[in-house]
């Protein structure tokens, strides 16, 4: 149960995550500054944490790192960045956060899902209903973004 915790976790950072963003790249005046501290952040939270706790536990070497998991975790950081990096431009070209955010976090779920799929195939016939839940996503984003509040 204790993945819930860090998923609800998860939830509340990235839900917030877009309107700070916007208020700090309009606040900064340009959207590198705002990437940049988005990599700072980046950067103290996802070298030096792991840093410390692999060195507490002895395990800060270069034996537990294979070349395959190391270049797939690579590529995964990199395109957690590049999706920051997208928010921003987006920012930058207009979009506002109620705009932008559901359809990241409606579109995300459902290219996360057909990814996984591909990464690891079903072992059962699909549910239909999956499709249906695709469908609710798309509906529900559009919904959001239809009768969001005025700013």
């Amino acid at each position: 149960m204790m993945w819930a915790i860090f998923a609800f976790g998860a939830v509340l950072s990235w839900g917030v995550y877009g309107a700070l963003l916007h208020q700090g790249q309009s606040k900064l005046g340009n959207p590198l500054r705002a990437l940049l501290c988005v990599g700072v952040a980046y950067f103290l939270i996802g070298v030096l944490v792991p840093v410390g706790g692999l060195a507490s536990q002895n395990q800060l070497t270069t034996t537990g790192f294979s070349a395959s998991g190391t270049l797939i975790a690579t590529v995964a950081g990199a395109l957690g960045a590049i999706g920051a990096a997208c928010i921003i431009w987006a920012f930058k070209s207009g979009g506002l956060p109620t705009y932008v955010m559901p359809l990241v976090f409606g579109g995300a779920p459902v290219v996360n899902v057909l990814v996984t799929m591909l990464l690891h195939p079903p072992k059962s016939t699909i549910n239909p209903l999956l499709f249906v839940g695709f469908l609710l996503v798309v509906v529900g984003s559009s919904l959001v973004l239809f009768f969001r509040p005025q700013s």
